[in-house]
Parts: C-alpha cells; structure tokens; sequence
C-alpha cells in the first residue's frame, strides 16, 4: 500500500502463505524465525500424532481384537500417511485439483502425520509453497509488466 493514499500499488501483488504472510517475497520481517518455528512446531506436531497414534496401536492390543485388525490399522496409517505425504508435498509445487482434494479429504485426515512430515521437510529449505507463489508472481508480473510497456508511449510516432 501507498503510504500517502492508501492506495495498493499498481500491478500483481503476492499471494499470503500460511505463517508467513507476504515476507516470503523479499525474506524479510522474521521470515528466517518464522520458518524455524515451522519446522520445529511441524516436527513437534508429528510426534505428539505419532504418541496419539502409538496409544491407540496399545488400546487396541489391550482391547485383544486380534492380531489382523492391528495389522490392518498400522498398515491402514502407513499407507493414508504416505499418500498424504507425497500429495501435500506435490501440492508445494503446483495447484491441487478442487475436486481431487475433495475425494481425498477423508485420506488426508487419516494420514495426518504424514502431511506434518512434508511441511516439515519442506520448511527446511524454504516456506511450504513458496516456489509456487513465486512462480505465479513471476509470471504474473511479468504479464502486467509487458502489458504496460505495450500501452507506452505516444502511438503517433510509431514506426508503420
């Protein structure tokens, strides 16, 4: 925003990732701390899900349901955390499918821990989409850049 008027300045302006806002443009105002606090509250996250999910393994065993139903439970969260790891992990770096992210919700839901784990790999390298965004930013400046230079100056005095 101008700061005499208020008013946004001309142009694409970039889109907010989750936790980071806009710093993700220039890496400034606590983007470094913001992206360690990521990491590390990802990791925690993961692990306290992993705990969670250790009790139930032992609720179940208490239970005395039987051994197949456990095998099929861990086996159930190994596959739905893998699937949720590599699909948030491709959605970093291009758009997921609307109705794709629908369907796959309830998969999602269960392989929670995987989706911490891709957040977290990521934020070690750089804010979860940001190689997305800054494509997309790209491209869109570049789009609005050669559109203003095409409309510049007087047409009169072209060259025919």
């Amino acid at each position: 925003m101008s700061a005499e008027n208020g008013t946004p300045p001309p142009g694409p302006t970039p889109e907010p990732i989750r936790f980071f806002g806009t710093t993700w443009l220039n890496h400034d105002t606590g983007y470094t701390p913001r992206r360690i606090a990521v990491s590390v509250g990802s990791l925690a996250t993961a692990a306290a899900a992993c705990l969670v999910l250790r009790l139930a393994y032992q609720g179940l065993r208490i239970a005395a349901i039987g051994g197949f139903v456990t095998l099929l439970m861990t086996v159930m969260f190994a596959i739905c955390s893998a699937t949720a790891f590599r699909h948030t992990w491709n959605g970093f770096t291009r758009r997921p499918d609307p109705d794709r992210q629908a369907s796959l919700r309830g998969l999602l839901a269960i392989g929670f821990v995987g989706s911490l784990l891709a957040y977290f790999f990521r934020s070690l390298t750089e804010a979860p989409g940001e190689k997305l965004h800054r494509e997309e930013y790209e491209a869109a400046r570049k789009r609005h850049e050669k559109g203003t230079t095409r409309r510049s100056g007087n047409p009169s005095k072209r060259r025919r």
